[in-house]
């Protein structure tokens, strides 16, 4: 499954996740045969339920994970004799526990059920959704918990069995699952009844079916069929996805031995959708904005968000359905190598992306994340569905794939995917856990890899990895020191007993005569390299390959600075501020060593090194510059990025690179937002006129930034524009355009309007939240959501469920006010959220050290300013 994006909104996307406790080793399927009838005059479905079982010792009875089922009639046939069943629910543990009169033998055995569920509304399970036009339609959403809502079933990765589904449908309906259809026949009175092939071993959570009105594109690669489905008058918003998932899985069957395994695939839009994106096999389902795009006017930014995602499902045909975690504790081994995978066919169809400098991107910010006492190791125990829920973060995904990175990186791409492969084919229509991936790794490379990797998939944190030099005559002697890197001062300069065996490939600056990139393991606390010649400064992660911090005194933070356009690479030069400003978060460096790495980075021109730069800009202005030195800070930034802007301009320019689309809307943001240019701010007001009155007359990109900045400054009249341009809003992404603008007014009282807009009808519950959220991350609506979330819980619960914690626990970390966060740790004591603690913890940190920062650096950005503020003011 796949993270919910930036483009979507918020960072969290199981809702309700149900009991994961353990069903008794009693029996194991072989074979489902399914039938279904959703009714949508009724909104609930009858079910029909043979399954092919082995029974593993004698007993009396069976159990499986049911959940709002209704059981009508159960048998249990075995050695020729047919006995009913009585039922017994266990609603806490979602159970059915079926009990027979005479012992069943070990050995085969079938369970015959009939029963009735419910189509619900909480996007989960076999649940009911509504497309723009208000058509129902029906869909599934199992994973991780949930398939049980839908059928009674063995719920757990590990039960793999094969799946046979019919569904009967209305007849003007089309009916989508896992496999091709083999028949279609009309009947009963109304309907038609649709017979799918049996589809290979597979986890319950995987099995997928869609009933409503769509439409589609279709491709062929390498003998597959691809359908792209829509709702009805979309299609034409499907071609992009086509045509990247026909990029995609060429890549694929030449990546791995293994071909595309599944015979056909299919990528439907849904409206109504809880996840960003989910894998089931041979039918992946995805919330229309990130599916269905303009391929002619849309963003770049969204299209490689789209292709992204698109990736990352289809990379799960192979990392989760072929081969699948054994238990929910290695989620990683699902997710992580999806998102490692998923940018190389990109990168391999658009050069022009970038793809591996947004993975060098993601590294850092996976690193943001585990920098937390509240992180968690990659591998955790995971038994409660509140503990399933909150592995699905930053560590499962981000981290994982950063740290697979650097193990390709040491072991070689060639080696690393031959490991892969051979972990494939070993355990292919199975499942497997961490120990059989690194065991693989180790057998095909011959080297530590067992020894490497466990200590990071077992231990929690970011290394950081420290440099001192030495020049001896011609020789350099390099002084590498690990330890855990921690955003918390104290637990920093206590140290700890934490020890990776880290690849560290180090490259020396362009003084050195032979600047050859030379990599060590570093697996000692310490430890002392020689390299051939002297240089003024080293970068201890060339190419920015590795996970882990890279700690450089001040002399050498200057130097590089000075030299990075040279000497650095992009993905260096991304990765060295993330590394400045880590130091200067735990007092090693002082921000002033940050902003000098800013100015360093001034003569750059690409959007995956300047974007995180303008981000963390907005942050130091919104954080950490006091009301006295607010002008001086803008007129910095204002010095920094108008000749950026300048060289850049504000129109696009024939042939020009994805890059400059995008840093041009980065650019927008930057000067209009957080420098409050007024020339940026008045281009802005015009340009999202003109937008609204005639959307295709502005570049997308350049009018999602607008949008922003006119908002920020916008009365009551703009406000009711965008809000009516919403109501008529034809694409996923003009309505995420218009609902995030109307978040981002700097009037309360319009916030007001916008919050009370999110609980309405109007919104899809899968969006009330995100809309919420992103008032309280303004901040000029942050105290204001933050008391409206209060006052309205049980209303927001019922709209987003379990997910309702997360999401408010998740939006209050952008609070950098003591007197808040003791709210928020007092609100949620009181309505304790078990599914979000530890969302709540990492929330209440980020809020301790946002003060922390301000009160540590504050008055050393003030005095850096005034020292700043000549140069600066002239521009």
């Amino acid at each position: 499954m796949k993270l919910i994006s930036t483009w979507a909104g918020l960072v969290f996307f199981l809702t309700g996740i149900c009991m994961a406790q353990r069903l008794p080793e009693i029996a194991v399927p072989d074979h489902y045969k399914l039938s279904f009838s959703p009714d949508f005059t009724k909104n609930d479905f009858a079910g029909e339920e043979t399954i092919a079982i082995q029974v593993l010792k004698p007993t009396l009875q069976i159990v499986l994970n049911a959940a709002e089922i209704d059981f009508q009639e159960v048998s249990i046939t075995s050695g020729g004799s047919t006995q009913k069943a009585t039922v017994t629910l266990d609603k806490d543990k979602q159970t059915a526990t079926l009990t027979v009169d005479h012992p069943i033998s070990p050995g085969p055995a079938t369970i015959q059920t009939r029963y009735h569920g419910i189509l619900n509304d909480q996007l989960r399970g076999f649940y009911l959704g509504k497309d723009s036009d208000g058509r129902k339609y029906a869909a599934t959403q199992f994973e991780a918990t949930d398939a049980r809502r839908a059928f009674p079933s063995f719920d757990e990765p590990a039960y793999k069995a094969v799946f046979d589904v019919t569904v009967v449908a209305d007849q003007d309906m089309t009916v989508i699952s896992n496999t091709k259809a083999v028949s279609d026949t009309p009947g009963p009175e109304g309907k038609h009844t649709v017979h799918f092939a049996p589809t290979p071993r597979m986890s319950s959570y995987l099995v997928a079916m869609v009933v409503g009105k769509f439409e589609y594109v279709e491709g062929i690669v390498d003998g597959i069929p691809i359908r792209v489905y829509a709702s009805p008058g979309k299609k034409e918003m499907s071609t992009f996805a086509l045509d990247a998932a026909e990029h995609i899985m060429s890549y694929y069957n030449q990546y791995f031995s293994i071909k595309y395994p599944y015979g056909k695939l299919d990528l439907v839009g849904l409206a109504d959708f809880s996840a960003g994106a989910m894998e089931n096999t041979g039918c992946i389902t995805f919330r229309e904005l990130l599916l269905l795009v303009d391929d002619k006017q849309s963003p770049v930014d969204l299209k490689r968000e789209v292709a992204s995602v698109i990736a990352h499902e289809m990379a799960h045909q192979w990392f989760g359905d072929l081969v699948t975690m054994q238990w929910w504790d290695d989620l990683w081994l699902n997710e992580g190598f999806a998102t490692w995978m998923s940018s190389k066919p990109l990168q391999a169809w658009k050069p022009e992306w970038n793809m591996q400098l947004q993975d060098a991107n993601f590294n850092a910010e996976s690193m943001d994340a585990d920098s937390l006492i509240n992180t968690h190791p990659i591998h955790q125990q995971a038994d409660t569905p509140e503990q399933i829920l909150e592995l699905a973060d930053d560590i499962t995904y981000g981290k994982t794939a950063a740290v697979l990175r650097m193990l390709e990186s040491y072991l070689g791409p060639k080696t690393f995917q031959a490991g892969v492969n051979a972990y494939l084919a070993k355990h292919a229509y199975a499942n497997a856990t961490a120990a059989d991936f690194w065991t693989a790794q180790t057998q095909v490379s011959k080297k530590p890899v067992d020894k490497l990797m466990p200590t990071f998939i077992e231990q929690p944190g970011p290394p950081l990895v420290s440099v001192k030099t030495s020049c001896t005559g011609n020789s350099e002697k390099v002084t590498l020191k690990q330890q855990r890197y921690f955003f918390d001062r104290a637990k920093f300069d206590a140290g700890g007993s934490e020890r990776w065996q880290i690849p560290v490939c180090m490259k020396q600056g362009p003084a050195a005569a032979n600047a050859a990139e030379h990599c060590e393991l570093l697996s000692q606390e310490q430890q002392t390299f020689t390299l051939p010649s002297c240089s003024t400064w080293i970068n201890i992660n060339a190419d920015a390959k590795g996970y882990y911090r890279s700690g450089y005194d001040s002399d050498a933070v200057r130097s590089m600075a000075r030299d990075a356009e040279s000497s650095l690479s992009p993905a260096e030069r991304i990765m060295l501020p993330f590394d400045v400003s880590a130091s200067v978060r735990v007092g090693r460096e002082k921000i002033g060593d940050y902003l000098a790495v800013v100015e360093g980075l001034q003569t750059d021109r690409s959007q995956a090194v300047l974007g995180p730069l303008m981000n963390q800009m907005e942050y130091i202005g919104r954080y950490l510059v006091s009301d006295a030195d607010r002008e001086s800070y803008r007129s910095w930034v204002r010095h920094v990025l108008a000749p950026v802007a300048a060289d850049i301009g504000w129109q696009a320019k024939p042939g020009e690179s994805a890059d400059g689309e995008g840093l041009r809307a980065e650019l927008m943001e930057a000067l209009g937002y957080t420098a409050r240019d007024p020339e940026v701010e008045a281009l802005a007001r015009k340009l999202t006129n003109q937008a609204l009155d005639d959307p295709s007359s502005v570049n997308h990109e350049l009018a999602f930034a607008a949008f922003r900045v006119a908002a920020n400054s916008g009365d009551e009249v703009f406000y009711n524009k965008i809000k009516d341009r919403l109501k008529t809003a034809k694409t996923p992404e003009a309505v995420f355009v218009y609902q995030r603008s109307l978040a981002q007014f700097g009037d309360p009282a319009l916030l007001e309007k916008t919050l009370e807009f999110a609980i309405s009808p109007d919104v899809r519950s899968q969006d009330s939240l995100s809309m919420i959220s992103r008032v309280m991350q303004n901040p000029d609506g942050q105290k204001l959501a933050w008391d409206f979330a209060r006052s309205h819980w049980e209303k927001l619960q019922s709209v987003g469920g379990a997910f309702a914690g997360a999401a408010i626990a998740g939006a209050a970390g952008t609070f950098c006010d003591a007197g808040m966060r003791d709210q928020v740790q007092e609100f949620f004591a009181a309505h304790h959220e078990p599914a979000s603690e530890r969302t709540l913890k990492q929330s209440v940190e980020r809020i301790n050290y946002c003060v922390d920062l301000k009160a540590q650096q504050g008055s050393q950005l003030a005095e850096w300013l005034r020292q700043h503020s000549g140069s600066a003011g002239g521009h």
